[in-house]
């Protein structure tokens, strides 16, 4: 019996270690249903050009390719979706020329104003919590802005009239939009520094209104910069990690970013940025240093923009959040039918549509967006296309480019619609 107790015991401490082990697997709590859920396929970890090398296609490359160099342009990247499908994604030229790094469908590249687009997504998901409504006023005792800050500032009456609608489509009435006048900020305030938001909102909101609010509309960076205030003060975030993760990350867009001022800031597979003599290649730098700078980097304060056309990203990546916000039902929308019905209502060619420059249904939907250094459009189409090209380059023609880039895609379409694959590279 002696022999047999420590076997006895050692056979009740394996057991009691196995039941312990059972009791607190069973005893674990779930998995989170977003944990249960696959993760999504990212983008720009997994297109390259040789996915989209297409025999039938190499007219439309020869095309792009053409429309590039008429127009001295380093690199471009393009993007075509059907029925919010992926079907084609491809670089052309030089993300990096100096480095000798060719563009890829994975380089990101500075987006301009196709920013407020997802801006405007991010005020429709607040609304749709009910944390504002496009009614909402934006100055005033019972306005969303009613800091001390922004009371101190306003003598015009006014501006209690704005409504967060008003700012979205270019209605608020400012007289100024001064975010590409650094400079002239900095004497005008006798600053010793670059400005800040605060420095932008005391030069305009000191001013009387140029119009009624509402009455007019004059296209305003301005109203967009306030309105990435208004998404940090419902929101409790930052504006770009609210965007990134209520807006993008839903989409499916895991690499978007505010973009930095300089070549030294650019993320690892962003492009480099390109001027052209005739679009005033050399400038002071924006923060009054004296010393002379391209134009793309350092020429004005881009990361200040904010939600008026700070962030980065790749066409492949705007294409998956269009197909989040196009009412079709092939991808998931990230908002309700009642948001994009509002964001792509359609009243005449004098009213901007909410993010969107146009929602004309014969034409399409359209966005674009121009910097130093950078040249965007966005357009989709009435039977569901979507053509997305950014191009790392600016030229004299500014944001004139943009209707030669339609013209391209119309072009393109016409002869090479057929022939794109039937596949889904979303997937």
């Amino acid at each position: 019996m002696k022999r047999r107790l420590p076997i006895i015991l050692a056979f009740a401490a394996v057991l009691a270690i196995t039941i312990a082990t059972a009791t607190s697997f069973f005893h674990r709590p779930l998995p989170k249903p977003q944990e249960l859920i696959p993760e999504r396929v990212k983008l720009n970890e997994t297109l390259d050009n040789s996915m989209s090398e297409i025999p039938e296609l190499e007219g439309l490359d020869r095309r792009v390719r053409k429309f590039l160099n008429s127009w001295q342009i380093k690199g471009a990247s393009l993007a075509i979706t059907r029925n919010d499908s992926l079907l084609y994604a491809k670089g052309y030229g030089w993300a990096d020329e100096e480095l000798g790094i060719e563009m890829q469908p994975s380089h990101i590249l500075r987006m301009a104003s196709v920013s407020k687009l997802i801006t405007a997504v991010g005020i429709m998901v607040l609304q749709e919590r009910d944390s504002l409504h496009l009614s909402d006023t934006v100055f005033g005792p019972s306005g969303i802005l009613n800091d001390d800050f922004y009371n101190s500032l306003i003598k015009d009456r006014n501006y209690r009239k704005i409504t967060v609608e008003h700012l979205l489509r270019h209605q608020g009435g400012f007289s100024r939009d001064p975010l590409f006048s650094s400079r002239d900020v900095m004497n005008q305030l006798k600053l010793d520094h670059a400005p800040e938001v605060e420095d932008f909102m005391t030069v305009v909101l000191q001013r009387r209104l140029r119009f009624q609010p509402g009455s007019w509309q004059k296209y305003s960076n301005f109203g967009y910069l306030l309105l990435s205030e208004i998404i940090e003060k419902k929101s409790g975030m930052s504006y770009e990690e609210f965007i990134r993760k209520e807006v993008l990350f839903p989409a499916g867009c895991y690499d978007m970013h505010i973009a930095g001022n300089y070549y030294e800031d650019k993320r690892t597979n962003e492009v480099r940025y390109y001027t052209h003599e005739g679009d005033g290649k050399y400038i002071e730098e924006y923060n009054g240093s004296g010393r002379i700078v391209e134009r793309c980097y350092g020429g004005n304060n881009i990361t200040l923009l904010s939600g008026a056309g700070a962030l980065c990203g790749s066409p492949a990546e705007i294409a998956r959040l269009v197909a989040s916000i196009d009412g079709s039902p092939e991808v998931p929308d990230i908002l309700n039918a009642d948001s994009i019905s509002q964001m792509t209502e359609y009243f005449d060619t004098e009213t901007f549509s909410l993010g969107w420059n146009d929602t004309n249904p014969a034409k399409g939907w359209s966005r674009t967006g121009t910097l130093a250094g950078t040249s965007a459009l966005v357009k989709r189409f009435p039977d569901g296309e979507c053509w997305i090209l950014i191009t790392n380059t600016s030229t004299w023609k500014g944001p004139g480019l943009a209707r030669y880039t339609d013209a391209l895609f119309q072009q393109c379409r016409s002869l090479y619609c057929d022939k794109l694959p039937r596949r889904n590279l979303f997937e």
